[in-house]
């Protein structure tokens, strides 16, 4: 850290850490980022009004898990800096949410204490601590413990290689339009489609279209105890999902020819 670059903070100011906490199942939380948890004085999260915190949730049974330090993360701590989010396509709501939620984290910063924002899967792969660095970064120091991602945690699910040799790999979002993830589909050997939920009977049909829905796996709340994997997506109900949901594709016929 030098003076010029965090010359808003004290020189004593706190650390913001985005912390990864993987995807849901709480043995995948890594040693580095449960050390930090566990001591941290103040912890961030993202609720919201249907699934509460995943992040914290996720955390505090790992926590439970190792060494019984459930009391490390009460379920109602005061101290704790809760950031309600309202996922829409505006995102006027949620910008001004970040922006509050940003000063408050400053705050604490300033009277030297360190700040953890728990992240669900890797803090920046699709990750809201992306929001708040962006917001931070220039006036605190931070640091980022990464997570086991989704993606990395649907491939061990499936089995199978996201990618070998000089195949391609392209990560897309279901909130992509349609035009955006057939590309996706027909230039890329390994397609993973993340927030699949409300776009899943536009991924169906998608995949059908281009001729991929042999390659193609649908798993849902990958790591927990409410698991559910389907292989055969021509199986699957066209209509939408939960939003922890993502479709793998991936050119296993082709890699046996």
């Amino acid at each position: 850290m030098t003076e010029q670059k965090y010359a808003v903070a004290s020189r004593r100011s706190g650390i913001f850490y985005g912390v990864g906490v993987g995807p849901g199942d709480p043995d995948l939380l890594t040693i580095k980022a449960f050390n930090l948890i566990k001591t941290a004085p103040v912890v961030s999260y993202l609720v919201s009004k249907s699934h509460g915190s995943q992040a914290k949730t996720i955390a505090r049974l790992a926590l439970a898990e190792r060494q019984g330090y459930f009391a490390a993360i009460p379920e109602h701590r005061q101290d704790d800096i809760a950031i309600d989010i309202l996922m829409a396509k505006d995102r006027t709501m949620a910008n001004t949410a970040y922006q509050r939620a940003a000063d408050r984290i400053k705050n604490v910063l300033n009277s030297g204490q360190d700040v953890v924002f728990l992240c669900e899967g890797d803090p920046l792969f699709f990750g809201s601590f992306g929001y708040l660095l962006e917001l931070i970064q220039d006036e605190y120091p931070c640091q980022v413990i990464p997570g086991i991602s989704s993606v990395n945690a649907a491939a061990s699910v499936v089995l199978q290689p996201l990618v070998m040799l000089k195949e391609s790999c392209v990560v897309v979002s279901g909130q992509h339009q349609d035009q955006q993830i057939e590309q996706a589909l027909r230039q890329h050997d390994s397609v993973v489609i993340m927030k699949a939920g409300q776009a899943r009977p536009r991924i169906l049909k998608l995949l059908e279209i281009t001729g991929r829905s042999a390659d193609a796996t649908y798993l849902e709340y990958i790591g927990r105890d409410n698991q559910n994997v389907v292989t055969d997506v021509t199986q699957l109900a066209s209509e939408p999902g939960p939003y922890f949901s993502l479709f793998v594709v991936l050119p296993v016929e082709a890699r046996n020819q």
